[in-house]
């Protein structure tokens, strides 16, 4: 009687486990989704950019919406302005670019990723540095970075004058954060189960 009782708790513990972890699951789906990710794969292979990252900026700029246009005709996945459009298609050579290509994603993803590569390079891997350039402007970020009142070292902000780009950079952190912890640890399920180990 004790042992069927102690089975039976066991069994509802496992139960109430097993429904937690799929909540979980659902959670981080819903919540940071990993859409396109064939595309995202090629452009961030293509230009040296961490897909998690790049997959953190789309669901923070679009939630994922291919035909998102924000307020100031920003457009697509990865919110790409008409300016950086047109720069991007130039310097990519894209024959007869249109802003409507942007909401395409494999354009819009290229064009991003491309751009987030540029402005790594503009400044040296900082991603905070980058990500408030990508949201802000680089001319911005470059009048900062020569303002004592927001930068002690020439190298780094302490400060952000624009609220929604500081709100917008610990958005994206937390993003890719979480992009990296939920998605390789699935990844390491994925090739724990091919090489026949559990976890």
């Amino acid at each position: 009687m004790a042992i069927s009782r102690l089975l039976k708790n066991i069994l509802i513990l496992l139960a109430i486990i097993f429904i937690i972890l799929i909540a979980i699951n659902i959670y981080f789906k819903i919540s940071y989704p990993l859409s396109y990710i064939n595309i995202i794969k090629k452009y961030s292979k293509q230009f040296g950019v961490d897909p998690y990252l790049v997959a953190a900026i789309i669901n923070v700029e679009s939630s994922f919406d291919k035909d998102a246009l924000s307020s100031k005709e920003a457009r697509g996945l990865m919110q790409i302005s008409p300016t950086t459009g047109q720069w991007a298609a130039e310097s990519l050579s894209l024959e007869d670019f249109t802003l409507d290509m942007l909401f395409d994603p494999d354009v819009n993803v290229m064009i991003g990723t491309w751009y987030i590569n540029m402005l790594s390079n503009e400044f040296n891997n900082n991603l905070q540095l980058m990500l408030a350039a990508y949201n802000g402007g680089s001319g911005n970020v470059n009048k900062w970075l020569e303002d004592k009142d927001y930068c002690g070292d020439g190298e780094n902000l302490k400060k952000i004058p624009f609220k929604e780009t500081e709100q917008y950079i610990d958005k994206v952190i937390e993003n890719y954060e979480t992009y990296k912890k939920n998605y390789m640890m699935v990844n390491l399920r994925k090739l724990m189960m091919i090489k026949g180990l559990t976890l």
